[in-house]
């Protein structure tokens, strides 16, 4: 079989790159250039409006944004590129169970409101590391999680969502991928490292939009495609390849039929793909370590300006949630109706001919339909949104991992490292010599009266400064107002009027939870 498999001419261009000369026309392109000047604007201004000069501004924002570009990026943080791809591959395959894994955030986004944060902003932590420290002692438990958790950000999230955004760019464009990778990087690297968590926050709030308009547009065209709901539901089931025999292999109905149980979220126990104890219990478990101690969610969370600011983002990113569903898995299997030979092919030599992998092209769904389906320049906004789910996951690990290795790990190095000293290790810029400075200006810093560093400093570096957020700081508070500001960071109070609101949508947001698990059970 390997000798059979092996002679695969590599040389012969698949079918993806010979779509990729459609979406070079103006009218995609203009839709890119105006979605990337879009976003350093809105990067450009929330770096410019909040205060980057300390390390609660730098990484929790100040502790001052509202509920909706909180929930707003909460959400955008975890859908990536891997969603799009993922999700509708995996319901191009086997149906809508995989959408279980996302609607199982919706009790748990409600768990973390109410129960983890308020225990986290009383502990006045800005990383989970460091909460576990002040809650079990000791530093080991601490560097051990953070060493853990920046392996995982880096071998596990990195490099996923850049695998996912990748196929799409290689379909849309036919770029070089390390071409293509390298740009987004350096693009999401530059706002990130300069803007902080500010500025990550208020361009997930972008691309989420930019995410939900392509995705419902791409959506509306998909289901006209087929006919509406009842003969999507009857043509999915009659997608069968009509290749299945070949390369000297023996493929079993039951790898290229789809299953008798694809409309079902809950399935046997025994004999289902994702059994339903799975979904219920197991998936639970690592559901709520992601959704209530993962450093890039909870950081979102301890930057709302009050309690009920956080639970209303997350019961927005809740209802947000809901959408997957309909807005990737969905799309996935009507992919398989319409491109059933590729979506769905099984012969590793006709895979290899459609999407050059052998295992198959389930991953291809997504990017299929928005290149036959889209016009253009709605094909360019799918592109778009493609890469703003992608450079959001990214900017929210960057983030998170900085504030990683600032909090947890820098200070273990440096025990006595200014506030200055670890914005500037948290960005990942070189590292100039503080001491000699700090010395130099030492009685300064002491005095709250002391005269502006900013008049003796040239224009180059007044606007290095500004642009890294390192400016001064203005005068240095008393003991009581230092006192008072500490408070209203572990406050956790309450308006009842608010928390009110925000309770009876907690239970309304069950309610549609319950309703839409047993509508599609």
């Amino acid at each position: 079989m390997a000798s059979t498999l092996s002679p695969s001419p590599v040389t012969e261009t698949p079918s993806p790159p010979e779509t990729s000369e459609r979406i070079h026309n103006a009218a995609d392109i203009s839709v890119i250039v105006i979605y990337f000047v879009l976003v350093m604007a809105v990067g450009l201004w929330a770096m410019l409006k909040t205060n980057r000069g300390t390390v609660g501004g730098f990484f929790l924002a100040g502790r001052d944004v509202t509920w909706w570009p909180m929930g707003a990026s909460l959400f955008a943080s975890n859908i990536g590129s891997g969603h799009f791809v993922g999700l509708a591959g995996t319901g191009a395959a086997s149906g809508i169970a995989i959408a279980a894994f996302e609607w199982n955030a919706l009790l748990l986004l409600l768990v973390l409101g109410w129960f983890f944060v308020p225990i986290y902003i009383k502990a006045g932590v800005t990383t989970m590391p460091e909460y576990l420290r002040k809650r079990f002692g000791g530093k080991r438990l601490q560097v051990y999680l953070s060493i853990l958790s920046l392996f995982i950000c880096v071998a596990l999230r990195i490099s996923s969502d850049i695998f996912s955004g990748a196929i799409f760019i290689k379909l849309a464009l036919g770029l070089d991928l390390y071409l293509a990778i390298f740009i987004l990087l350096a693009i999401t690297a530059i706002y990130t490292i300069t803007g902080g968590l500010a500025s990550v926050i208020y361009t997930d709030t972008l691309q989420t939009v930019i995410m939900l308009i392509g995705s419902f547009i791409l959506m509306g065209f998909a289901f006209a495609e087929v006919g509406g709901y009842e003969n999507f539901t009857e043509k999915y089931m009659n997608a069968i390849p009509t290749i299945v025999e070949g390369d000297n292999l023996t493929i079993q109905s039951k790898c290229y039929t789809p299953q008798g149980d694809s409309f079902h979220i809950f399935r046997d126990a025994v004999t289902g793909d994702i059994p339903w104890p799975g979904t219920i219990f197991g998936m639970t478990v690592v559901a709520a370590w992601y959704w209530c101690t993962d450093q890039v969610i909870v950081q979102r969370c301890l930057s709302g300006k009050d309690m009920s600011h956080v639970k209303a983002a997350c019961i927005m990113c809740g209802y947000l949630k809901l959408l997957p569903m309909f807005l990737m898995v969905m799309p996935g299997m009507i992919s398989r109706i319409l491109f059933t030979e590729k979506v769905a092919c099984v012969v590793p030599s006709e895979c290899v001919k459609h999407c050059g992998v052998k295992v198959g092209c389930s991953n291809y769904a997504y990017p299929m339909l928005v290149m036959e389906l889209m016009p253009n320049g709605l094909r360019g906004l799918m592109l778009s949104v493609m890469l703003a789910s992608l450079m959001s996951s990214l900017t929210s690990i960057f983030n998170s991992a900085s504030a990683l290795f600032t909090i947890d790990l820098y200070t273990k190095i440096r025990k006595r490292a200014s506030e200055k000293e670890l914005l500037i290790a948290g960005r990942t810029e070189e590292r100039i010599d503080l001491d000699a400075e700090e010395e130099r200006h030492e009685e300064a810093d002491d005095d709250v009266d002391n005269d502006n560093p900013e008049e003796t400093r040239g224009c180059l570096r007044k606007a290095y400064d500004l642009f890294c957020g390192l400016q001064s700081k203005g005068p240095k508070l008393s003991k009581e107002e230092e006192e008072a500001q500490k408070k209203k960071l572990t406050d956790t109070s309450e308006k009842p009027l608010w928390r009110t609101v925000v309770n009876i949508n907690a239970i309304i947001l069950l309610a549609v939870a319950v309703f839409v698990h047993g509508y599609f059970a």
